[in-house]
């Protein structure tokens, strides 16, 4: 159920490096949470220099103009424990299979209720049940 918005720097990562971007990320749940890899909701939007403002050294990092911030909504009910691990494989994912520097990414975790979620049809499918992952 999280969902994922890269905000990339325009013309850095070709089609294919955008599409290893959206396998890491759905990865990193798989692989950091258990979440099946069917749960694949993943937007990349690309801005130009004029759109994307990241600064380079902000808490002793060493940025490169590959610096991209990634939201991710995920379900108000995991622990800290459960959102350090997924910070860490994403992290980790992105350097091992696209070659993105740690220090290029940022990432904020915006935890949602289960019950605001819909995959569909405009039903609150999770709404009233225990989190399954």
């Amino acid at each position: 159920m999280p969902v994922f918005h890269a905000h990339i720097p325009k013309g850095r990562f070709s089609r294919e490096q955008k599409v290893a971007i959206g396998n890491a990320l759905n990865m990193s749940l798989v692989e950091g949470l258990d979440i099946p890899k069917g749960d694949r909701f993943i937007t990349i939007s690309e801005h130009g220099d004029d759109e994307l403002f990241i600064d380079p050294t902000f808490m002793d990092m060493k940025r490169t103009a590959n610096a991209m911030i990634i939201t991710v909504m995920v379900g108000a009910h995991r622990p800290l424990s459960d959102k350090q691990k997924l910070l860490a494989t994403i992290s980790r994912l992105l350097q091992r299979d696209v070659g993105i520097s740690p220090d290029d990414v940022f990432v904020t975790l915006v935890p949602v209720p289960i019950e605001n979620f819909s995959f569909g049809h405009g039903i609150a499918q999770l709404a009233g049940a225990a989190p399954k992952w």
